[in-house]
């Protein structure tokens, strides 16, 4: 079991800066690849960026390319989620998730489907006001 624990989120004007925080315990050593999602009342759950723990590999949804940044720190089992220039629909729950699978995917496809990570967070709620 994998547990992951997000904190961070907060009220921000636009254009304004968060870094969101997703602590992993448990069976860590496992871990391969981590990922942030968002989700907002009424609409799916949509990538947002993905780091392969090993390498460093990131991925990111087009929406966010450019003002977000993902990053983990191994040693304290925790991914960073860095969001820069924020804007009002940026606006959502922010999740973080565990991915346990060692195949490597070309390409970015894989890391952006929800049922590909087994364990989530509960949430942190960023808000984005005009």
């Amino acid at each position: 079991q994998v547990q992951l624990v997000e904190s961070g989120g907060a009220l921000v004007q636009a254009g304004g800066s968060l870094r969101l925080s997703c602590s992993a315990s448990g069976r860590t050593f496992s871990v391969v690849t981590m990922g942030w999602f968002r989700q907002t009342p009424g609409k799916e759950r949509e990538f947002v960026a993905a780091i392969r723990l090993s390498g460093g590999t990131t991925y990111y949804a087009d929406s966010v390319k450019g003002r977000f940044t993902i990053s983990g720190d191994n040693a304290k089992n925790t991914v960073y989620l860095q969001m820069n220039s924020l804007k009002p629909e940026d606006s959502a729950v922010y999740f973080c998730a565990a991915d346990l699978d060692r195949r490597y995917f070309v390409g970015s496809s894989y890391y952006t489907r929800t049922e590909n990570y087994e364990y989530w967070g509960q949430g942190t709620q960023v808000t984005v006001s005009s």
